[in-house]
């Protein structure tokens, strides 16, 4: 696949007609719903065999060898370069098909954003996963769950694609996550029997292959006691015969001593002993109620994974990567309107609608853009685009992390799901 980004004056026949492709076939794979109306700046992805790389300033033959990993003798040859030490910038090398690698893949999916369409959701995407995180089973005060009714068919999808359905369970209470419910369990040791032995009983009874803990906000007072909690509970999974995963969420730190209640609490060097494996939530920078910026800029990503690495077996760490960009109402007043989720989908019809131009973070790896709407409020976009997916998913490979995961299921993202079938083959851990 070849990403393109549109420029003023292209059009889809003068793209395909560059590229010695069907127009259809650009419709199709990027899912355009009005192919006449393309925004300068949008991405598209153009299947051809292989794909093109635009030297840019400072570039050299050997540094894109190095990007793609294919010899600077291959890039010559089949490029006609005579003198590889001399390239012009802005002309294009065929980089030829990579191989695909092997990762862990996941993803999220919450019944109360995918509704009625999640078994459909599963059987779209399934042969993409390695696991499936069912959010949420909620623990209670009292030790008890609050069950995620209506998942046995999103599990028996799961399992129709060898998808390892995964138990998450939060302390959210009251639609918001509790330090006050997670101090209550963390410090009882009779709840936390309760709340295992009644999660291992639900997960026997409904086919569940591993827990998820996602207990968030939980502040500096809970951080041992949530490592003991995660070593019985650890005990308790792989005990009698069982072989349960145990995996957990955590926010995104790059350094052990981040100030705040949302990082205080997790232990990233303990936790790395102690589970199988870690959901680190590298999103959120830009968030709903936060001023205006990219929703999980690559540069803080990379500080989050570097920082991860210096304390987690790499082959324990998933990265996290968001199918959902922001619409804020400018301007931005603290504790004022939220921004709107949208869909990678919806952020192009957007700017498709009020024809406005696409622009590029080059440090986050992220595109934005402004709009005015019809009551004359000027709103900023932020989301992700091929381009910014690609250069997320390069990351994973550079820095060879067990894998990645989504959250969240539910928004169309088509790009997304090409650029993983091109890049990636999805570990299954069932048969």
């Amino acid at each position: 696949m070849q990403i393109y980004t549109v420029q003023a004056g292209d059009s889809l026949y003068t793209i395909a007609n560059a590229f010695g492709v069907d127009i259809e076939d650009i419709i199709t794979i990027n899912e355009l719903p009005n192919p006449g109306q393309l925004s300068i700046g949008q991405t598209l992805l153009i299947p051809i065999q292989g794909g093109y790389h635009y030297v840019q300033p400072g570039e050299s033959l050997y540094s894109i060898s190095m990007k793609y990993n294919v010899p600077v003798e291959t890039l010559a040859r089949i490029n006609g370069i005579p003198n590889p030490n001399q390239l012009p910038v802005g002309v294009p090398i065929y980089i030829p098909q990579q191989p695909k690698e092997r990762v862990d893949i996941g993803a999220y999916l919450d019944p109360d954003i995918t509704g009625q369409r999640s078994v459909e959701t599963v059987n779209e995407i399934g042969e993409n996963l390695t696991y499936l995180n069912l959010f949420s089973y909620k623990m209670n005060r009292d030790g008890t769950l609050t069950p995620l009714f209506g998942d046995e068919p999103i599990i028996n999808a799961a399992y129709e694609d060898n998808v390892v359905p995964l138990m998450v369970i939060t302390n959210i209470e009251e639609g918001q996550f509790s330090t006050e419910l997670a101090t209550t369990i963390l410090s009882d040791p009779n709840l936390q029997d309760k709340l295992l032995d009644e999660a291992i009983q639900l997960m026997e009874a409904k086919g569940f292959l591993g827990i998820d803990f996602d207990l968030e906000y939980l502040g500096a007072e809970n951080r041992e006691p949530y490592n003991e909690f995660l070593r019985k509970a650890s005990e308790k999974l792989k005990s009698e015969g069982r072989n349960y995963t145990i995996s957990t969420a955590l926010a995104p730190k790059n350094r052990e001593d981040q100030i705040g209640v949302l990082y205080e609490g997790h232990d990233y060097e303990e936790q790395g002993k102690i589970v199988d494996f870690i959901f680190f939530m590298t999103y959120e920078w830009g968030w709903s109620g936060g001023p205006p910026r990219a929703v999980s800029p690559l540069n803080e990503v990379r500080k989050v994974m570097e920082y991860a690495m210096s304390v987690v077996p790499r082959e324990k760490i998933m990265m996290g990567i968001p199918l959902y960009g922001y619409d804020w109402t400018l301007p931005y007043v603290k504790g004022g309107q939220f921004a709107k989720a949208i869909s990678f989908q919806e952020a192009y019809a957007l700017a498709n609608q009020y024809q406005v131009e696409i622009k590029y973070d080059n440090e986050a790896q992220a595109p934005y853009f402004n709009y005015i709407d019809e009551d004359g409020k000027v709103h900023e976009v932020w989301f992700d685009d091929a381009r910014s997916i690609q250069a997320k998913m390069d990351l994973v490979k550079e820095l060879d992390l067990k894998g990645f995961f989504y959250w969240v299921l539910g928004r169309e993202a088509p790009q997304n799901w090409v650029l993983l079938q091109e890049n990636f083959i999805p570990n299954k851990r069932i048969m």
